[in-house]
């Protein structure tokens, strides 16, 4: 059984006030957070536990929703929500706004669609969508998990965007969540090696990179968010990834680094990359 730790999150907090939380408004259309949909809390956090090492606390949420922590920081949250909510199990990426309600007349305005929210929980709203092309991600206006502040900077989580044309793309996300729009604190677009990287206060927090296929019958290989961690030992997460029930889709170099590709029992697929 995996380790739970105390809750330590205040139930409000102001924005940025002297050592209060963060919301989302500060934040200034970065990937936020990522959320694992599951199906069973307790399962979910013994193979992560297994296979990441991480611990586990309570939320504000409630009993179906845990906060993993690696080392002691927050980086991802994990819900037992597939069933009830009748989403996939799936890792997905949410981007900070300051308005979910505008956020999601944007997406509905570039022919996307918003398959759920906003929902309103106890520190904020969340909505579900898919691009154009149809990956799956989030976006989230209210209060960001107490830790949040160092959850870019320790470089736990890249999130990649694998899609059809990534230009097109950032068109798309940069028009949502208000990239490259010049205002303080907010995301800046470049390309680099063939990929569109996104940066916020000079950190890379996104990547997009062109070449998915919407039709092909492996879903790897259509546009989708990858959420990927990075770890001390990619050949120790797969041997345990093994012995939870996990199983491996792909493995190699990515940019010169060992990485692999990962199901967790119930299908979730996610990337363990070596740190650098």
């Amino acid at each position: 059984m995996t380790e739970r730790v105390p809750e330590r999150i205040p139930e409000r907090a102001a924005a940025t006030s002297a050592g209060g939380a963060r919301t989302s408004d500060s934040v200034g259309g970065a990937p936020c957070w990522v959320l694992l949909t599951a199906r069973e809390l307790e399962k979910a956090e013994k193979f992560y536990g297994a296979v990441l090492g991480w611990e586990f606390r309570s939320t504000t949420l409630g009993d179906q929703f845990a906060i993993a922590l690696s080392d002691g920081k927050p980086v991802a949250g994990v819900g037992a929500v597939a069933a009830d909510m009748q989403v996939a199990v799936a890792w997905t990426p949410y981007f900070a706004v300051d308005d979910a309600d505008v956020a999601a007349s944007r997406i509905r305005e570039r022919s996307a669609t918003v398959a759920l929210g906003p929902v309103a929980f106890a520190s904020g709203r969340a909505v579900l969508a898919a691009d154009r092309d149809g990956a799956v991600f989030g976006i989230w206006e209210g209060r960001l998990p107490s830790g949040w502040e160092d959850w870019h900077a320790q470089g736990p989580v890249v999130v990649r965007l694998r899609t059809r044309d990534a230009f097109e793309a950032a068109i798309f996300y940069g028009g949502v969540l208000e990239w490259a729009d010049g205002r303080p604190g907010g995301c800046t677009v470049d390309y680099e090696h063939d990929e569109v990287v996104v940066r916020s206060r000079g950190q890379v927090v996104a990547r997009l990179n062109s070449g998915a296929v919407e039709a092909a019958p492996d879903p790897t290989l259509r546009p989708h968010w990858n959420v990927q961690f990075t770890v001390r030992d990619v050949a120790a997460c797969v041997e345990a990834a093994h012995a939870a029930g996990g199983w491996v889709v792909a493995e190699g170099d990515l940019r010169s680094g060992a990485y692999a590709d990962l199901r967790d029992p119930d299908g979730a697929l996610f990337t363990v990359t070596a740190a650098r």
